[in-house]
């Protein structure tokens, strides 16, 4: 396998730690797929068919996708975006584990005008997501651990997406949160990142993030989770690996991209791959499992 573009920093912020209250005995793993940009060419299908194969072989309990699950439906047609969905939903019966889905924004329906779509649709934006996954947000639990997904995407101006977390949805946590005890574990699952340090590894240290690469409101969100013990974010988006750990008490973590380059092969040395998250003793680890797909010439 090729190196592994990994950027690790630390942060020291005040504030107190809570540490997770768990029993050993509820120590368990999941898969977090990010990024998989489904489409019937480039191989992605058996691509992907070869990362759920993988998938399946380790001892995980369920897989949570971080978002872009299709290659486009941003500026596609209408059967084009709707016939990638379908795609999607017959190629992810290979699991043999329970799936729990992130929307993206490759996932969001004819907001480009190059798609030519009517903004009335019903499937205009998030429309065709709901009306194949259901909710663009929620929440579950698993062995005593409290997971969030949520949806960072809104329309920006002139026909372009942003990162951003609604009013109605930041209520919506806001009552999630009052559901469960403040010594809870928390993960949270979101495709466009609450911080990353992207723009400054690629640009320069003084280099300011843009609303489509981070979550415009993510202090706010971060705000309101602070008495809660929030353990990790899952981000996705950036394809590439990004770990940023917050004083040893929060922990986010952008999980490269199961297409890697969009399956033209690896991206500066990240080969095609997702995270296998584990859970022990109330402690998490995890690692990059590169899948052994090659990129298919055409």
């Amino acid at each position: 396998m090729n190196r592994i573009c990994l950027i690790t920093f630390f942060f020291v912020l005040g504030g107190n730690c809570l540490n997770a209250q768990t029993d050993p005995s509820q120590d368990f793993s999941f898969v977090f797929m990010t990024d998989i940009h489904l489409e019937y060419a480039k191989g992605a299908v058996d691509g992907f068919k070869k990362a759920i194969d993988t998938a399946n072989g380790l001892d995980a309990d369920f897989v949570l996708t971080g978002g872009d699950l299709i290659a486009d439906a941003l500026g596609a047609k209408h059967s084009t975006a709707d016939s990638l969905y379908k795609l999607y939903l017959e190629t992810i019966q290979n699991f043999q584990m329970p799936l729990y889905n992130t929307i993206g924004n490759h996932e969001l329906y004819g907001i480009y005008e190059e798609s030519e779509s009517d903004s009335l649709h019903p499937d205009y934006g998030d429309g065709m997501y709901k009306r194949y996954f259901g909710k663009t947000y929620y929440s579950f639990d698993h062995k005593g651990w409290h997971f969030i997904v949520l949806n960072s995407i809104a329309e920006g101006d002139s026909n372009n997406y942003i990162g951003y977390v609604d009013d109605q949805q930041m209520d919506w946590l806001k009552k999630d949160l009052e559901e469960i005890d403040t010594l809870t574990p928390i993960i949270i699952s979101t495709h466009i990142p609450f911080v990353s340090t992207f723009n400054q590894f690629k640009e320069g240290s003084l280099a300011p993030n843009e609303d489509w690469m981070v979550i415009k409101n993510s202090m706010e969100i971060l705000e309101m989770l602070h008495p809660y013990n929030l353990k990790l974010v899952l981000q996705g988006h950036l394809h590439m690996i990004e770990y940023i750990n917050i004083q040893n008490r929060i922990k986010f973590l952008v999980g490269g991209a199961v297409s890697a380059t969009w399956w033209e092969g690896p991206k500066e040395g990240m080969e095609e791959g997702f995270m296998k998250i584990d859970i022990r003793a109330g402690e998490i680890s995890w690692n990059y499992i590169d899948f052994g797909w090659e990129a298919v010439e055409e």
